[in-house]
């Protein structure tokens, strides 16, 4: 537009002023968004040195030179006398135009912005038009939005020091390949240059525009101020409570400058600071000007430009002032206001946070309770909205940029509390908006319609144009029915607003035949029409605009919010953790352990007399801790649990954030810490010491975990998460050697135990196995064990071990026990192969007294194959009472399938292929079930098969093995502790587990070298019984001291076995020898006794 263009001659329709305002202040806000992102990234290379931050021109070594004298001459162009700083430059040209075009662009594209916003501003000069934010409040607000946009935008470019590099050396490479300088450099360049001080600069620039803006910022002094209030002033008013006055509580909620109601007090304060430091020469000679001044610069000391980037209000004030001629009661004010906020405004925020708080709270319940009132009530809720925001920000901006020592006003650990208010009354609004739809659309149509009528026929004068907007906004709004929000018709109102916009430019300019000045009533009563509107069509737009606390988070980073989740969740399972030991603490309680002392307690109160004496104080008993004498006693359960309550609500509040287009779901940041936290816990439990070898009963451990389980079960109570899931990701984990961390699970632990404790000692002779009791015993040592081995092994233990590993875990257990067996057997190839041909010898002379004798005396390690044999057999044994137990839990957890299993194993033709039959024993062996063959170990000594011997050889040595450990057995007699208890029902030197181990080994060996069990077990039970019965006729004492308890051997074999018969051994060993041998070993067992 021409300058000298005459005001007259300007036709306010045709400027399209409205539209104007709305396209630049949307383009602005993307202006700022581009120079912001060119700021942030190179702020980002200068704190990491990253150079896909930042243009790598402006790092490269070989162009630091060229950069400098580039930024030193800005702008002026030298590319003829410098051919040596520029060269390389020269060769780079091409990249740099190609790579630096979109960060040339976007400063282009600011100037072009700039010219615009100028020409827009002049315009508006020229139209003198009246602003004023209770009459024409889009206009005003758009227009001081423009003012402000415009002055954040030039703010921030000055602010990005590699803009002058930037630009320079785009520039320069374009004219060394065009010969050239770009069109757009000339004034891109003394843009840049004069902008240095983009305030200084804009105050010279708005000298112009001082009228407008004064005019339209003026206008705020009925507004802001009345906003601007303290918490006390609230509280006498009984701002937003529906309740104080019961009998207008369905009355709607009017004012005559509704859009301002809500209106951001943040957003007033930037109008207030940057207007008036644009056009500062009102403040000396308008009041009112200067004590909105003051209030705003009272009230904060610091702005937001955009995102983080803010504005230091008083420096940046006074350093502008300073310098002005007559300004110093200016800058004394700015001093004095600094003080003040400093000293004052931090507190005067934090109570109103305060108040909010409490009058967020009675807002949203009163709502919960009577949805209703949303209709009449709805600008209740917006100003709520808006208030709270307002306080957030305002809390969020200076804790961040706090300049003051003392902290405490801007540390508010109840601010979740006011966003969840706030989140409250957008759910209410969002769930009831056809609720509020009804009722604005029988307010548009039965109210506002008539008096907008009226307001028309009443206007002395109304043009054409004017007349027909309005008309259409009366017909718009009469033509509205409550069948169409019954129907789910879809309204929209964006046209009549636009429309409204338009007429307030229309009739706001000086030379309009309808001027707005002269119609207040008509501006008051369209923009309460338009608030209506709005109720109607854009309630998500409501709530998530200036009034919504979900913006916050746009401008804060993924991590924050991921940090944020993640220590909610913490804080829940920290809570939940400590319940859990509460819990386990209390059915620790109930162990059985814990009764002894109350049995004892009776007892003696039964059996001993009544004394002087005070006797030992009664134990208090499981369940005292649920007793209360009163209501008022909170115990830390208590504590907890309303503690975890809050924190679980708030967690299951959202089932999922949306956040920068990613998606977080609260309640997999809790499932994901209970799961971690259950493995640790679940593994802590065990109280494993690897240097003392001490370890929990499985009992204990069973009973900790299902209290752990009872409470992780009750937080479904709470959150809606599925529980079960957890426990099938930890418990199946704890099945496994490692869990999915790598780290040891409760199976490795109790396995390692097993084996290298309680094992162990059996070997060195410490714990005999008691058939009769189903577990292993302590015998009676010199050095007394750490441990029972009885509280680790019996029935209920065993089940508790089940229970715990599961069939995965159990099966772990056999495969490891296996590998023992395994490196025993190999160890007992060893000894057969150094006697080899002896026991090829013995094994066709069994029936030859003299020579058998003989050639026993050339055997050697005959001692070492039966102790290696026993510990085999004592392994087997353990393992007999793990299956044992497995099979009984999983009869009471499965019984159908169990017992399917055990139909299918007992029913397979004794002509079925080993193969098949291997595949339903490895079955059974998962369910717990014994089998003929063992399947485990079968796999593990096949793995022992050498590369270096036949397979005849080592069927020879498997044949050989049983010959030795038969003709070795008369040497158990002489053994002092190879004596038959009949108590135990087996041997003080467990060599009674000799049964379980020749028939199980005999089993696996034959099945691998497919020969026949049967034979073999024959060939072994007639060479041991003929071993046997020659000690029958020894007489010497010391060598025959428990031959009767070693015969007792062969029947255990042969019972042990489901391939000997008792007529079999009756053939080999007469029965009369084993009767008498019973007879034997429980007499003598009598009169030891005695």
């Amino acid at each position: 537009m021409s300058a000298t263009l005459s005001r007259g001659s300007l036709q306010p329709g045709q400027q399209k002023l409205a539209e104007k305002l709305t396209i630049l202040n949307d383009r602005g806000i993307g202006m700022l968004t581009r120079i912001y992102n060119i700021k942030k990234q190179g702020q980002v290379w200068k704190a990491c040195g990253d150079p896909k931050a930042k243009p790598s021109y402006l790092i490269d070594k070989n162009l630091e030179s060229a950069v400098k004298f580039i930024v030193r001459k800005f702008p002026a162009v030298e590319t003829r006398n410098n051919n040596q700083q520029l060269a390389q430059l020269q060769k780079e040209k091409s990249e740099i135009l190609k790579n630096l075009a979109l960060y040339y662009f976007t400063f282009v594209d600011v100037m072009e912005f700039k010219d615009h916003v100028c020409e827009l501003l002049n315009t508006i000069d020229a139209c003198q038009v009246f602003f004023d934010i209770t009459v024409n409040f889009d206009l005003t607000k758009n227009y001081l939005d423009l003012v402000v946009t415009y002055t954040n935008l030039m703010m921030l470019l000055s602010r990005i020091e590699e803009r002058k590099a930037i630009i320079g050396l785009y520039n320069y490479a374009h004219e060394m390949t065009h010969g050239s300088s770009d069109r757009e450099y000339p004034r891109l360049g003394q843009m840049i240059v004069d902008y240095e001080n983009p305030l200084k600069k804009m105050m010279e620039e708005f000298v112009p525009h001082g009228k407008s803006l004064s005019d339209a910022l003026l206008s705020l002094q009925m507004v802001y101020p009345r906003r601007n209030l303290s918490a006390d002033q609230w509280r006498n008013a009984q701002l937003l409570s529906l309740i104080s006055a019961p009998s207008t509580m369905l009355n709607p909620a009017q004012s005559d400058t509704m859009p301002c109601e809500y209106l951001s007090l943040d957003t007033m304060e930037k109008w207030i600071v940057f207007g008036f430091i644009l056009c500062h020469g009102v403040l000396n000679s308008d009041q009112s000007a200067l004590s909105l001044w003051k209030l705003a610069l009272q009230s904060s000391t610091c702005l937001c430009l955009f995102r983080d980037e803010v504005f230091h209000i008083h420096k940046a004030a006074e350093d502008l002032f300073i310098n002005i001629r007559g300004y110093n009661k200016r800058v004394n004010d700015i001093k004095e206001c600094k003080e003040q906020a400093l000293s004052h405004a931090g507190l005067m925020h934090r109570e109103r946070r305060k108040f909010l708080r409490s009058a967020l709270k009675e807002l949203a319940t009163v709502l919960s309770d009577q949805p209703g009132l949303l209709g009449p009530k709805a600008l209740f809720v917006f100003m709520a909205l808006s208030f709270a925001r307002d306080e957030i920000i305002w809390l969020l901006r200076h804790a961040d940029n706090i300049q003051k020592k003392s902290t405490d006003d801007f540390i508010d650990k109840h601010i979740a509390e006011l966003i969840f208010y706030m989140e409250e009354l957008r759910a209410h609004v969002r769930k009831y908006g056809p609720v509020m739809q009804r009722y604005y659309v029988q307010y548009l149509s039965g109210f506002d319609a008539v008096v907008l009528n009226e307001l028309v026929q009443n206007l002395s004068v109304c043009p054409e144009d004017e007349s027909i907007i309005m008309s259409s906004f009366v017909n718009t709004m009469t033509s509205l029915s409550v069948k169409q929000v019954e129907d789910g018709d879809v309204f929209d109102f964006r046209g009549m607003r636009l429309d409204w916009f338009r007429l307030q430019a229309y009739t706001s300019v000086s030379k309009a035949s309808l001027g707005i000045a002269d119609h207040r009533e008509l501006g008051k009563m369209m923009n309460t029409i338009i608030f209506h509107t709005k109720m109607v069509d854009s309630l998500v737009e409501m709530l998530f605009g200036p009034a919504c606390s979900g913006r916050l988070c746009c401008d804060r980073s993924l991590s924050l919010c991921n940090m944020f989740l993640d220590e909610m969740a913490k804080q829940a399972r920290n809570l939940i953790t400590d319940i859990c030991t509460e819990q386990c603490t209390l059915s620790d309680q109930l162990l059985p352990k814990h009764c002894a002392k109350t049995i004892s307690q009776a007892v003696n109160k039964k059996s001993k007399k009544q004394t002087g004496k005070k006797g030992e104080p009664e134990r208090e008993k499981p369940g005292v801790e649920s007793m209360r004498k009163n209501r008022l006693l909170v115990t830390n359960l208590d504590k907890l649990h309303t503690a975890l309550s809050e924190l679980c609500f708030s967690i299951n509040y959202v089932p999922n954030m949306v956040i920068w287009e990613h998606t977080f779901t609260p309640r997999e940041y809790l499932t994901s810490h209970l799961e971690i936290r259950f493995t640790k816990s679940i593994v802590g439990m065990t109280m494993y010491n690897q240097a003392t070898q001490e370890i929990a009963k499985p009992s204990e451990l069973l009973t900790s975990v299902r209290a752990y389980m009872t409470v992780l079960q009750s937080i479904e109570n709470y959150v809606q998460i599925d529980i079960t899931r957890v426990f099938n990701n930890v418990l199946l984990q704890q099945t496994q050697h490692l869990d999915s961390h790598g780290e040891p699970t409760i199976t490795s632990l109790y396995t390692n135990w097993y084996l290298e404790t309680l094992l162990r000692q059996v070997s060195n002779g410490h714990i005999a196995y008691f058939p009769a009791m189903k577990a292993f015993v302590n015998l009676p040592t010199e050095n007394e064990l750490t441990f029972n081995a009885e509280e680790y092994s019996d029935i209920s233990e065993m089940r508790s071990l089940s229970e715990l590993l599961g069939p995965y875990g159990m099966k772990f257990l056999s495969e490891s026990l296996m590998w023992h067996i395994s490196s025993q057997v190999a160890e007992l190839k060893k000894l057969v192969v150094d006697n080899v041909e002896v026991l090829t010898q013995m094994r066709t002379s069994f029936d030859k007294p003299e020579q058998m004798a003989a050639l026993f005396k050339k055997l050697s390690s005959v001692d070492s194959v039966l102790k290696r044999m026993t510990i085999i057999g004592v392994i087997l044994s353990f393992r007999s009472l793990a299956q044992e137990a497995l099979r009984d839990v999983l009869s009471c957890h499965i019984p159908f399938l169990v017992s399917s299993v055990e139909d299918f194993k007992d029913h397979i033709p004794r002509e079925t292929d080993m193969k098949v039959a291997m595949n339903v024993y490895e079955l059974s062996s998962a369910a717990g079930l014994p089998c003929e063959i063992d399947p485990a170990l079968v796999v593990a000594l096949s793995s022992q098969k050498s590369e270096n011997i036949s397979p005849e050889e080592e069927y020879k040595i498997a044949c050989l093995l049983m010959v030795f450990v038969a003709v070795s057995m008369p040497t158990l007699a002489s053994n002092v502790m190879s004596q038959y208890s009949p108590a135990i029902e087996g041997h003080c030197n467990n060599i009674h587990c000799l049964a379980k181990a020749v028939n199980q080994i005999a089993a696996a060996l034959f099945t691998i070298h497919k020969g026949s069990i049967e034979d073999r077990l024959k060939e072994f039970l007639a060479l041991a019984s003929s071993s046997l019965l020659k000690i029958g006729q020894e007489t010497d004492k010391i060598t025959t001291r428990n031959r009767e308890s070693v015969y007792l051997l062969l029947d255990m074999i042969v019972q042990e076995s489901p391939f000997l018969t008792m007529d079999l051994l009756e053939s080999c060993f007469p029965y009369v020898l084993l009767r008498n041998a019973y007879h034997a070993v429980y007499k003598q067992s009598v009169s030891s006794s005695t």
